[in-house]
């Protein structure tokens, strides 16, 4: 408890984590649900491994009451216990393979139901989230899940060894079953205190473990930042505060453990030595065959790994029921941007252009209460190619996340061929809209497979002929594999121009009715500057081009410009009327290239 913490805070915190502890039971056995049938089979085979495993005891006693005290055939006795053996072991091997079975089985389509739903959340959910919590819950969380679920088969037919036990342990002798179970209740006891102490602790790991999986994603995706500025030991002190936190979380853990797990192993060993002791007497006073009294102490221990299982589980479950928590944490989370109750279809071309696009009094803000565009008004005829043009931060690229719908507007509305954008599907929006973005991202697979990124099945044809629009199919024939060159993690193995004209193929395989370059040069060195714009200007020809540009050469590839200024469109027309006559887009453009000779002065360094 905090010194600075309050009754009513205590309180407080007490209830909070009472009810996550709930709420994650609650969806732990709901998930379970769909898995039932299975479970029930595995524990079936475990109750038979019970059976087995109880009746060696009894057969025991009964070998030594009949092979050795009178005389009998210890080799029949012997050849049953082993076969008995054998088939304990092999119910054992179903046992857990029906377990382990089950518990990947779960982990698959939970971590396939969690990959699916992170990629329908919409952008607006991705800017907040951190990328680490979100690994960590995709993987240490699962992996939290399936180490409890494969123990619910194992547990149960390790309770129904318990139960059995205890009822033989009472019909054989109940005076001596009393002084064995006598320890069972305080084991439960002690259980149930572990299980309230362990779960908050459990949650306080996974909480830093998080936060470690996100210092090590940042640093290893942004290694090149971490190396440019020689900022190795900056993100090693970050990584060793998580560490250390984990390490301090996990030992407070492990104390728990410590106080409580001993007492699980020692109180049935107090019932053993009250077994012999009482037990002893017993047999010299006949009341009970030395077979029973070797029987009572094999029964014994069999209690004791059961009664251990019983306080692993719960404290598996409880990790599971945090991770679980945690994980539903981004399940229950709905995306902003869904498709219509009834969508409507694009216009087919029936022989003339498509690709008109249209901003009707558009009011938007990443935060609403401060709006980056306000009253945005701006008509864009079919195939027809404009450069939006602005100062930093003043929504150029905001016009594009709106048009895709990685975003909608507060007010107003967007239209694509006379449709609005949120009456469309979003997979049929986003197929009929090509993006090159700013911060080119390409995958670590096969050259072909980056082109074919959203056409997986696009023909070798159709990606020569994407590749030689991009100005990329001469280069690529000269990598080691062609096509199928793999070009590693991000394409870092290419330099930027390349990476630029596939990413520009990419965006234009699957024939798009509109093209948005956003800034696509902006990564380039300028000495290959005029490669792009070429390639640009090739795959820009007859289709509906959106430049979001920052360089006047790249505002030059378009019929038309419109400049934003003061959240709204400031002035239309060609660059070299605008040059003339608005002081105001003169200043951004020589703002625009003040930035890049800066920047070609720092790579020049």
């Amino acid at each position: 408890m905090s010194v600075s913490e309050t009754d009513s805070e205590v309180s407080a915190r007490l209830e909070f984590e009472q009810t996550q502890r709930s709420e994650g039971w609650k969806l732990l056995r709901g998930f379970l649900r769909d898995q039932r049938r299975n479970l029930i089979i595995g524990g079936l085979i475990g109750t038979s491994w019970a059976a087995f495993k109880v009746a060696i005891p009894q057969v025991t006693k009964l070998a030594i009451n009949d092979g050795i005290e009178k005389n009998g055939p210890l080799l029949k006795w012997s050849l049953i216990i082993a076969g008995l053996g054998v088939l304990t072991g092999i119910l054992s091997g179903f046992r857990r393979y029906v377990a382990f079975r089950e518990s990947r089985w779960a982990e698959t389509l939970l971590r396939e139901r969690l990959f699916g739903h992170v990629l329908d959340l919409n952008i607006g959910y991705h800017d907040k989230a951190q990328t680490g919590q979100l690994m960590s819950r995709a993987s240490s969380d699962l992996m939290q899940i399936q180490g409890f679920i494969v123990m619910i088969p194992i547990t149960m037919s390790n309770v129904i060894q318990i139960v059995a036990v205890a009822t033989i342990l009472f019909i054989t002798d109940p005076i001596l079953a009393i002084v064995a179970m006598a320890p069972l209740p305080f084991v439960n006891l002690s259980a149930r205190r572990f299980s309230n102490r362990i779960h908050p602790a459990s949650l306080a790991v996974q909480a830093e473990q998080a936060q470690l999986a996100n210092v090590v994603e940042e640093s290893v995706a942004g290694v090149r930042v971490v190396k440019g500025f020689g900022a190795e030991q900056v993100q090693f002190d970050k990584l060793s505060k998580e560490a250390d936190d984990i390490y301090a979380e996990s030992m407070k853990a492990a104390k728990i453990r410590s106080n409580f797990m001993p007492a699980i192993d020692i109180l049935p060993a107090l019932g053993a030595v009250g077994v012999l002791g009482v037990g002893g007497h017993r047999v010299l006073s006949g009341q009970i065959s030395i077979g029973d009294l070797v029987a009572f102490n094999v029964y014994l221990t069999l209690l004791v790994w059961p009664l251990r299982n019983v306080g692993m589980i719960i404290a598996l479950g409880q990790r599971a029921a945090s991770a679980l928590v945690r994980i539903h944490e981004v399940l229950s989370t709905s995306s902003e941007i869904v498709d219509p109750p009834t969508a409507r279809d694009l216009p087919s071309q029936n022989g003339k252009q498509l690709g008109a696009v249209k901003f009707d009094h558009v009011q938007f803000g990443y935060d609403a209460e401060r709006p980056v565009l306000k009253n945005f008004n701006l008509e864009i005829a079919a195939g027809e190619s404009i450069a939006i043009v602005g100062a930093t931060a003043s929504g150029k690229s905001t016009v594009a996340r709106l048009l895709l719908r990685f975003y909608d507007t507060n007010s107003g509305h967007v239209f694509l061929d006379g449709v609005d954008v949120r009456k469309l599907k979003i997979r049929e929006l986003r197929q009929q809209i090509g993006v090159v973005f700013e911060d080119t991202v390409l995958f670590n697979d096969s050259v072909k497979a980056n082109i074919s990124f959203a056409k997986p099945n696009a023909a070798q044809a159709d990606l020569e002929r994407a590749a030689k629009l991009a100005g990329a199919h001469e280069f690529i024939l000269q990598l080691p594999n062609g096509y199928d060159t793999v070009i590693g993690e991000r394409g870092f193995s290419l330099s930027g121009g390349q990476r630029q004209r596939i990413a520009i193929a990419r965006a234009i395989i699957s024939d798009p009715r509109v093209l948005v370059l956003d800034d696509a040069t902006s990564a380039v060195d300028p000495s290959k500057e005029g490669e792009i714009r070429d390639a640009m200007r090739t795959v820009m020809s007859g289709r509906t081009t959106i430049v979001i540009a920052h360089r006047p050469g790249t505002i030059a590839l378009a019929s038309r410009v419109v400049f934003i200024d003061n959240q709204t469109v400031a002035a239309i027309g060609k660059h070299e009327e605008l040059v003339a006559t608005n002081a105001r887009y003169r200043e951004v453009l020589a703002s625009m290239q003040e930035a890049k000779t800066e920047t070609e002065k720092v790579a020049a360094k």
